[in-house]
């Protein structure tokens, strides 16, 4: 089996958990024994770009003939079987998924995000969850509202390309939601059951847990979805209302929001703010915890701090938004009722000693069980057997 991952990573500037689980999966696949190469593309090449190639760009998310044809060749020359497609905006375009087609290969693709209905894939804007697109055939409302990069005419761009483009979803094999929750909106959008196949994300395996701590962690980008205004403000409802056995909120990360957290960090109790780390640190930070927040306020796709938290066995307190709501449960960690600071403060007022070390253990269980590299990595080594069969039988 020859398979072919594509993807075009975002700016460095943005870092984005979609360029690890790319890495992540080739590596896996590679130990796994399959032959498996990488067409990557970067959104920071653009800003080297002059003359024609930069005009291209308000084409490139339609039809991109530079990327259709360096894929085609490789397609041809490696004889490759299978087309793994990641995300293909704003350099690659969905045009290779009808290239592959063409040539018989067998496509599948990871769905990260909501791109495939909403233009810039998050269904958030202004502060709050907007699915105004989710199941319209043309995202209008996309250039009324400058939803791509703030942009009317990025965002027109992007909107004849998601219409354009609607016909070449009907030639994927099988799309890999890495949520159930993101399966139901593939579904919603209009994709037949039977295209879809829930594929979670993974992470390296850090070895057995260790005995929790006390304190809390969030380890994330400092913006509003991410909801570290709701954790900071849950904390402060928490310790004016009696506090409980949690001691410490620790905080790392960056983004347009650092001041705020700063700030916060001098004027609440127990919380401090390390700016960011480097992963390895994180980890070390998250092994001292007793649990990890991810108070998020959009439709996450599968976050890796769940997974990175999950593996350490350490429980995880977060809202019922979106796929967190599905991928946090009762057994391993704490969900809030709702978005308001007194929500998330109740169930943080739930974490104990006995609740974090059990409700971890059952978090480092459901990691080795479903999550683990070995797992997840079987379970897309079936995926493209499947799709590959189906193709074949073919008349």
């Amino acid at each position: 089996m020859r398979v072919l991952v594509v993807h075009n990573d975002y700016v460095s500037a943005n870092p984005s958990g979609e360029r690890r689980v790319v890495n992540d999966d080739l590596e896996n696949l590679r130990a796994a024994g399959v032959d498996v190469r990488a067409y990557i593309r970067s959104s920071d090449e653009i800003g080297g770009l002059t003359g024609a190639a930069k005009a291209e760009l308000l084409v490139r998310p339609l039809y991109s003939r530079e990327d259709t044809a360096k894929v085609a060749q490789i397609l041809r020359d490696d004889r490759i079987d299978v087309l793994h497609l990641h995300n293909p905006y704003p350099l690659i375009s969905p045009q290779v998924v009808r290239v592959a087609d063409a040539a018989g290969v067998a496509v599948v693709q990871t769905v990260h995000n909501y791109r495939m209905a909403c233009v810039n894939g998050a269904f958030f804007r202004d502060g709050e969850i907007c699915t105004k697109c989710a199941t319209k055939r043309v995202p209008l409302p996309a250039i009324q509202f400058s939803c791509y990069r703030d942009s009317r005419s990025q965002s027109l761009v992007m909107t004849a390309a998601l219409a354009a483009h609607r016909p070449t979803w009907q030639l994927v094999d099988r799309f890999l939601p890495v949520t159930p929750f993101m399966a139901k909106h593939l579904r919603d959008a209009g994709v037949a059951a039977s295209q879809i196949t829930p594929k979670p994300n993974t992470v390296h395996d850090p070895g057995p847990a260790t005995a929790p701590g006390r304190g809390l962690l969030f380890a994330g980008r400092l913006v509003e979805e991410k909801g570290i205004q709701l954790l900071l403000a849950a904390w402060d409802h928490f310790h004016r209302h009696g506090g409980g056995w949690l001691d410490e909120l620790t905080i790392v990360g960056e983004g347009p929001l650092r001041t705020e957290v700063e700030r916060a960090a001098r004027a609440l109790p127990g919380v401090r703010y390390l700016g960011p780390v480097p992963s390895e640190q994180v980890g070390e930070l998250m092994r001292a915890s007793a649990a990890v927040a991810v108070p998020s306020l959009w439709f996450e796709g599968f976050p890796m701090t769940v997974l990175e938290a999950y593996a350490r066995g350490r429980a995880v307190v977060g809202t019922s938004v979106g796929s967190v709501g599905t991928v946090v449960d009762g057994e391993v960690g704490w969900r809030a009722a709702g978005t308001e600071p007194e929500d998330l403060a109740a169930a943080l007022a739930e974490v104990d000693a006995v609740s974090a070390a059990r409700r971890g253990a059952a978090a480092r269980t459901r990691f080795e069980t479903s999550f683990s590299p070995e797992v997840v990595t079987k379970q897309l080594v079936a995926i493209y057997e499947d799709v590959l069969a189906l193709r074949h039988a073919r008349p």
